[in-house]
């Protein structure tokens, strides 16, 4: 989808549309055929309007680049979906839909399968980012099923999971709506899906940005020009921090059962903001044993990380992904809940949780960190194999011979990221 005015940008770049502005001496619609290419996706129709002859001399019939390319072009804008029903007849009966302002670097062989694995008709692309305030945020139940898909108004608490621009839908969902005009993708064809429970979210940490506004152009120019953007495609390996959560993010105030009693520790979103700018996932890891206890619900818990999200997020920050255990070994809690009282191989100092994230997320553990303020935290990145790091807040008197120390996330980020 590649017609749009890009009024955000348009006093820098006046002489051309969007997707032909230049990363490194290339255009951005150039880097995602790339990208596609890579993948086996050679059938590629462009939707152009706004200045479209400079698209459309530009990439010709796409044969430079080993892809077929044909286009529409919109004699007036059609929104984010109206074009869709213009060209029904030459899509395939599932399709990639993509927004032609985003830099990425996506294995798509995961993305389809998921989206044929659920035999859905339609899956969002979905991931954290630096500022969900302003974003579309994507709500999941179970099974990454999307239960809503909204505009964030700034109001309240929410989860960091933001609609990236690119989607996977089945051409079945074009077929209930005639009409001939300006659409939007999500009002008019995805939301009206929801109820069938047939939507999906396929989170990712992959690298996908939108080059939009000038500030967000010039971070993605340095992320190409650095190497971030292409090392984080899921088939490479990554590299990660993860974090403990009680006294490492925000302030440690014992067991923690309701969103007021969170609060950020000064400098941790800085200092998690510089980890996401600088090419290591960010992912807490984090014992949960009030669920155990019977002092907590599962749905509290949601509600705490979701203030967690909004407090980084209003900072630029976010975490790539969020683990916690449930499980308690000792009985004896009014209220307890028997099934979580177990030993588990996911409980700190187990190095379970990180384990898991590595395998989800393709991580290297002999390149990543577990940083935490407890002797947990540091068997259990012993356990996993990543290097542990012990934060001493004020209390240097831990007995972790060869482990480094420093007093605060903000003091590791300094000295091992920045």
């Amino acid at each position: 989808m590649a017609g749009g005015f890009g009024k955000r940008l348009q006093k820098l770049y006046s002489d051309r549309p969007k997707p032909m502005v230049e990363i490194s001496g290339r255009p951005v619609l150039e880097y995602q055929i790339e990208n596609l290419r890579k993948f086996g996706i050679t059938e590629i129709i462009i939707v152009v309007h706004h200045m479209k002859e400079k698209i459309m001399r530009y990439f010709g019939d796409g044969s430079l680049l080993g892809v077929n390319i044909s286009y529409y072009e919109e004699d007036k804008p059609l929104g984010t979906a109206g074009a869709l029903f213009k060209i029904k007849g030459q899509l395939s009966d599932d399709f990639l839909l993509i927004n032609g302002d985003l830099i990425f670097s996506v294995d798509f062989s995961r993305m389809i399968d998921f989206h044929l694995k659920n035999n859905a008709l339609a899956t969002l692309f979905v991931h954290p980012n630096s500022h969900p305030y302003d974003s579309e945020l994507v709500v999941c139940g179970k099974d990454n099923v999307v239960t809503d898909w909204y505009k964030n108004d700034g109001h309240g608490n929410y989860t960091n999971c933001v609609n990236a621009g690119i989607h996977i839908l089945s051409k079945k969902v074009l077929c209930d709506i005639f009409v001939d005009g300006k659409l939007n993708l999500r009002a008019d064809v995805i939301e009206p899906l929801i109820p069938t429970g047939k939507v999906y979210a396929y989170r990712s940490a992959e690298y996908v940005k939108d080059m939009g506004t000038s500030d967000r152009l010039r971070h993605v120019t340095a992320d190409v020009e650095n190497g971030i953007v292409f090392s984080r495609r899921a088939d490479k390996k990554q590299k990660a921090v993860f974090l403990d959560r009680d006294g490492t993010v925000n302030k440690y105030k014992g067991y923690i059962t309701s969103p007021k009693q969170l609060e950020l520790i000064n400098g941790a979103a800085e200092a998690i903001k510089k980890i996401n700018q600088s090419g290591y996932l960010t992912i807490i890891i984090t014992n949960q044993p009030s669920i155990a206890m019977g002092r907590m619900s599962y749905a509290v818990l949601d509600e705490i990380h979701a203030k967690l999200d909004t407090l980084l997020g209003e900072e630029g920050a976010y975490l790539d992904a969020l683990y916690f255990c449930p499980h308690h070994p000792d009985s004896g809690f009014d209220g307890e809940v028997k099934e979580l009282k177990i030993e588990c191989g996911c409980r700190k100092p187990s190095g379970g949780m990180i384990k898991k994230a590595a395998e989800d997320f393709n991580i290297d553990l002999s390149r990543s960190f577990m940083v935490g303020d407890s002797e947990r935290d540091v068997l259990a990145g012993l356990d996993a194999g990543c290097t542990p790091i012990f934060l001493t807040g004020s209390d240097n008197t831990l007995n972790v011979r060869d482990i480094k120390k420093y007093k605060t996330l903000a003091d590791f980020v300094k000295e091992e990221i920045d």
